[in-house]
């Protein structure tokens, strides 16, 4: 166990995690977390960025973010996924934004369901490295999201952010 999953694994004890199995064809939805972690730069604002390495939207990129813990809050459930996914941490985190992410199989059951909550903060220093469900991580700017392919709710959701928050 590395040092980002040490810090938070006394409160959720193995039992008590949630499978990758059980998430695929959820009975309910989940509570998904997601940051918007906002860094200047001399050219506009960056924002983190994560590749997933895990189904749904697997190799895609993405906020850092994953599923809620039972007996986390979500501002607890935030920052652990960012310290797990990226290694860095965030100063204080606001709720900005929440997204419906409902991913249905070829027979049109819904296989993944998500009511993800997104958090913006601003970045206190540090050099992102992957980890967790993050295969890769990387600051961009706006003019990058085009050639990322990044998802239409994650650029709204960095729009709220950033009229909220001034790097």
């Amino acid at each position: 166990m590395d040092a980002r999953h040490a810090a938070t694994s006394h409160l959720f004890p193995a039992h008590a995690r949630m499978t990758r199995a059980s998430r695929e064809y959820p009975q309910r939805p989940l509570v998904g977390i997601g940051v918007v972690l906002l860094r200047p730069a001399p050219d506009g604002p960056r924002v983190l960025l994560i590749r997933r390495g895990r189904p749904p939207a697997m190799g895609e990129w993405s906020l850092p973010g994953g599923a809620q813990r039972l007996g986390e809050t979500a501002e607890q459930a935030a920052r652990r996924e960012l310290l797990e996914e990226t290694g860095l941490a965030a100063g204080d985190l606001t709720l900005i934004a929440h997204v419906d992410s409902i991913h249905h199989d070829p027979a049109g059951a819904v296989q993944y369901h998500y009511t993800i909550l997104d958090f913006a903060g601003l970045w206190l220093g540090g050099a992102p490295v992957a980890g967790g469900d993050a295969t890769e991580c990387r600051w961009a700017g706006e003019a990058d999201f085009d050639a990322l392919r990044l998802w239409s709710e994650a650029r709204r959701v960095i729009a709220a952010a950033l009229s909220r928050l001034r790097p």
